[in-house]
């Protein structure tokens, strides 16, 4: 099996695979951190000191890594996905099952991370290429707490497969066909904890997240049934589970940065003192294009924009979603509902 990158999720899957008795092989460009990933069996910048399974072995050349690998788990930065997926091409035999693990949109060309393989490799039947989605927290995973995912790709028999490499009883995986309305619940879930964390770091209470994260959902339905997602997909794992954790979480780095703005700190500094990527900044510009292009309306993406982005004032940003005009909440949910997947 072929892990890429070796960040913390990709590490944490990487172990998940080597508790399952495959020899697995996480990619990392880093000579450094593969001499100690497979000397000391941790990968302490993003790990801390979580033993790793020793069946993990990390290489710095994408040729070994990708050699023989019945599986290629992509867990890229969503920035990345395009450059890892070149690549791989070289060393990818068309018959190795791509899944890949990232929540976000390419931000120049707004295509989901599917779309960006199979492009890149073009040899990969794309019925083939899935993604892996759901609430799990790559902390949470290394240490083996109960996790349940969820693998969308649009031949099942693709998403079984992943399904029985990774399962296992700490890491439950579900299938879904609905590939858009995975990576779409995956992707915007994090522009909704970045409103979450902020409206924490005003001071607001769980009354105000409720909302956050109820109307975020709606959001999230609107765009997704305009882009021919399955409306039942966001009330699974991949919808309404991970947007739960992503919003209440310590580990949450896109709740994490936005409280750090709710608490008057300038988006820069937070993002240069995170020292990771946080997913939701760059999802939200692409959500706010998004609901241009597909004239939808996303009220919350549209006011956080406004605060990363422009200069808007946290608090100016949640007089203007409470004083929005008021409407039918029943009729919404009739609207974002669709016959042609409920019958």
């Amino acid at each position: 099996m072929a892990v890429l990158v070796a960040g913390s999720w990709g590490t944490a899957l990487a172990n998940v695979l080597a508790d399952n008795g495959h020899e697995v092989r996480l990619w990392t460009r880093s000579a450094e951190q593969a001499e100690a990933i497979n000397s000391r069996h941790r990968n302490e910048r993003f790990l801390g000191d979580a033993p790793l399974n020793p069946a993990v072995r990390a290489t710095v050349s994408i040729r070994e890594a990708l050699e023989g690998a019945a599986m290629a788990l992509v867990a890229a930065p969503t920035s990345a996905v395009r450059d890892v997926a070149a690549k791989m091409r070289p060393h990818l035999d068309a018959g190795t099952l791509v899944i890949h693990a990232a929540k976000g949109f390419e931000e120049e060309t707004l295509k989901p991370m599917t779309a960006v393989l199979a492009e890149e490799l073009p040899h990969v039947d794309p019925g083939t290429i899935g993604v892996l989605t759901g609430p799990s927290h790559a902390e949470e995973v290394i240490v083996r707490c109960p996790t349940t995912v969820v693998v969308a790709a649009r031949r099942i028999e693709a998403a079984e497969t992943a399904q029985d490499l990774l399962g296992n009883g700490y890491f439950r995986v579900y299938t879904n066909p609905d590939v858009i309305g995975a990576e779409i619940a995956g992707a915007l879930k994090n522009v909704i904890a970045l409103a979450a964390g902020l409206s924490d770091g005003l001071g607001f209470g769980d009354n105000a997240k409720a909302a956050l994260i109820t109307r975020g959902l709606a959001e999230i339905a609107r765009i997704g049934k305009a882009m021919g997602a399955n409306p039942l997909t966001f009330a699974g794992l991949a919808g309404v589970g991970d947007l739960v954790v992503t919003c209440t979480s310590r580990h949450s780095r896109n709740y994490r940065c936005g409280y750090a703005v709710g608490r008057g700190k300038a988006l820069g500094d937070v993002l240069a003192e995170m020292g990771m990527v946080v997913e939701g900044v760059r999802t939200t510009r692409a959500a706010v294009r998004l609901a241009q292009l597909h004239n939808v309306d996303m009220p919350i993406a549209r006011q956080l924009y406004s605060v990363l982005f422009e200069g808007k004032t946290p608090r100016a940003a949640v007089e203007d979603l409470m004083g929005r005009v008021q409407t039918h909440e029943l009729e919404e949910i009739a609207r974002t509902s669709s016959e042609k997947w409920l019958r």
